[in-house]
């Protein structure tokens, strides 16, 4: 589980914010401040990609062991030794995460999800180094990671599995985004509720003997307002605190250096 969490966490999005933007994207209007934080897209693409990974491992859980003629893990007491029905499980989930990674390179339905995918040393770089890591931990890793070496022939079914989150994708990206409901998007807003209540006016300026609740903007305003005092008397502490070297004047300096003339 730590290993899967540090892919799905840290390397991924290490790889995916580096990505640099394209001559699409600066061109791109910017989304305006009622846009839903995940919009319709982007939920197409989570429920897609979940419904694939979870046929995926389902199937391999219930029907695998006969699928690959291997002896089935179901039902085995804890403690006992890895077998190679749970590590295929464990490698094909990696391998769709891995692959979906590449997926993840373009979120506003391109096709092409290889593109620049060069351009960016660090984004293959930890991409090739998982893969590498997890052909280490999967044909040595045994007892120390529960896992069990695989065949060559069970390789290729995993990174077969891994592969199709790709063909998915391009099927995924050719449903209109229109059919979607709106009511999958989430985050939309209305800034202007909260706008209205950061404003300087007397009539909307917070008072604490009041009585009453702030408001979520009076809440941000008075927060960002006693960060700032905080900064302010911080850095005038700091240069109290702090001695400056005395230098010496000009007007000092001649005056010493018309003692040594005389």
């Amino acid at each position: 589980m730590l290993w899967v969490h540090l892919i799905m966490d840290t390397l991924a999005s290490l790889a995916l914010a580096t990505e640099l933007p394209t001559s699409d994207l600066l061109l791109r209007k910017p989304y305006g401040r009622t846009k839903p934080l995940i919009s319709r897209t982007m939920m197409k693409n989570i429920i897609g990609q979940a419904v694939y990974q979870l046929t995926v491992i389902f199937s391999l859980l219930f029907v695998g062991d006969k699928m690959l003629d291997i002896p089935t893990g179901r039902g085995a007491e804890f403690g006992s030794e890895p077998t190679q029905h749970f590590t295929v499980i464990f490698n094909t989930f990696v391998m769709m995460t891995l692959f979906n990674e590449i997926n993840a390179r373009k979120i506003h339905g391109q096709r092409n999800v290889f593109q620049g995918f060069f351009t960016n040393p660090i984004f293959y770089s930890i991409w090739i180094g998982t893969v590498l890591s997890q052909v280490f931990i999967i044909q040595y890793g045994k007892d120390a990671f529960s896992t069990k070496s695989l065949t060559l022939e069970q390789w290729m079914w995993c990174l077969l599995f891994g592969f199709g989150t790709l063909l998915w994708g391009q099927i995924v990206t050719t449903v209109p985004t229109r059919k979607i409901p709106k009511l999958l998007s989430w985050g939309r807003g209305h800034p202007e509720e909260y706008t209205n209540a950061i404003n300087l006016g007397e009539e909307n300026r917070y008072d604490p003997d009041s009585g009453q609740k702030p408001r979520a903007g009076q809440i941000l305003w008075i927060r960002g307002l006693t960060r700032l005092q905080t900064q302010v008397i911080g850095g005038e502490l700091q240069e109290r605190l702090i001695p400056v070297p005395y230098s010496k004047s000009s007007t000092d300096q001649a005056r010493m250096w018309q003692g040594q003339m005389v």
